[in-house]
């Protein structure tokens, strides 16, 4: 990051994304150690063929996963922005979920915790590997004004819909 200040988000380019779920391994080798794409913080869905839909935290700007949590197992992290989670208190309760508008935290089998990206400190894997790839359907980018990220805090099958609109109109 250029500023110690500057909060990051994840720019999805719908259009330029294979659906190839490089960013899938790339983040679930980062924080699992493994090629375990059910426990990676970015999803890639694909409700209509050929209309593959990058799927991951994007931060909102009022934040409802943490003000639902009732253990306090979310946080924001002041420099990037992202959401992080502590996994000696998350109990599963879900109250997270429930409260995104993009339904994003997920739980993998065999995790006691939430998955939510964290931007990788920084530097997502998601990112750096889409890009490795020349894919470049994920960007890193300072956090945009909230009205833009509101846009991309939707369901999948929401964002898939919108999309396949476009894609088959």
């Amino acid at each position: 990051m250029s500023s110690a200040q500057e909060r990051v988000w994840i720019l999805a380019n719908y259009s330029l994304c294979t659906g190839c779920r490089l960013c899938e391994i790339a983040c679930s080798l980062r924080h699992e150690g493994v090629i375990w794409p059910s426990a990676s913080r970015i999803t890639v869905y694909e409700h209509y063929p050929g209309v593959p839909v990058p799927h991951y935290c994007v931060q909102c700007p009022d934040y409802p996963c943490v003000g639902a949590c009732p253990t306090r197992a979310l946080r924001v992290d002041q420099v990037t922005g992202a959401v992080l989670v502590d996994p000696s208190l998350c109990t599963l309760c879900l109250k997270c979920v429930e409260a995104c508008p993009g339904r994003v935290p997920k739980i993998a089998r065999g995790k006691l915790h939430v998955l939510i990206c964290d931007l990788c400190s920084g530097d997502p894997a998601c990112v750096r590997e889409c890009s490795r790839a020349g894919y470049n359907a994920l960007k890193l980018v300072k956090k945009p004004s909230s009205t833009n990220v509101k846009h991309y805090a939707k369901p999948p099958e929401l964002l898939a819909e919108e999309l396949g609109g476009r894609v088959f109109t």
